[in-house]
C-alpha cells in the first residue's frame, strides 16, 4: 500500500503556498467590503424614493450612512464610513473627509450609525412602502399574520 503524501497537493505545489496566505486574505477582505457596502445602504432609517420623488441631496444624506468606526478602522478603510459625504461630493479625497465633518458638524449627525447599531441591520431586507422603512422577512410574516387575523 502506498504511503500517504507528506503534504496536500496545493501546499506542496510551489505556486500553491502563496494561496495559503492570499486566499484567506482575499476572502476576509472581500467579506469586509461586502459588509461595508451593505451597511452603508441598508440600515434602519434609510431613505428610498420613487423616481418622481427622488432628490439627490436627500438620497445622499439619508440614503447612505455615516458609519462611525473606531479610529483604526477609519484609517484602514480610508474613511469610507463617511459615505453620505462621498455620495454628495465624490471628488473629495478620503484624507479630507474628517476635515469636512469638522467644518460642517451638521453632516456628522446625519444617518450616523455605530458598529453595534449596524448589526441590527443584518435582517433588514425588504422595503415597506406603507411605513417607508426597511423590514425583515420575520416582520413581514408577522404583519401578514396580523392582517389575516383582523
Amino acid at each position: 500500500m502506498p504511503s500517504p503524501p507528506s503534504c496536500w497537493w496545493w501546499a506542496c505545489w510551489p505556486a500553491g503556498r502563496p494561496l495559503l496566505v492570499n486566499l484567506p486574505t482575499l476572502v476576509i477582505a472581500a467579506s469586509i467590503g461586502v459588509w461595508l457596502f451593505y451597511v452603508q445602504h441598508q440600515f434602519e432609517g434609510t431613505y428610498w424614493a420613487r423616481r418622481g420623488e427622488w432628490d439627490l441631496t436627500e438620497a445622499a444624506l439619508r440614503g447612505a450612512s455615516h458609519y462611525h468606526l473606531p479610529a483604526p478602522l477609519r484609517w484602514m478603510t480610508a474613511n469610507i464610513g463617511v459615505h453620505h459625504v462621498h455620495h454628495i461630493a465624490s471628488r473629495i479625497p478620503f484624507y479630507r473627509l474628517p476635515a469636512v465633518l469638522r467644518d460642517h458638524p451638521e453632516l456628522s449627525a446625519v444617518s450616523r450609525l455605530s458598529v453595534p447599531q449596524s448589526l441590527k441591520a443584518i435582517p433588514l431586507s425588504l422595503w415597506d412602502e406603507a411605513s417607508e422603512r426597511l423590514i425583515s422577512f420575520r416582520q413581514l410574516a408577522r404583519a401578514d399574520r396580523a392582517a389575516r387575523a383582523a
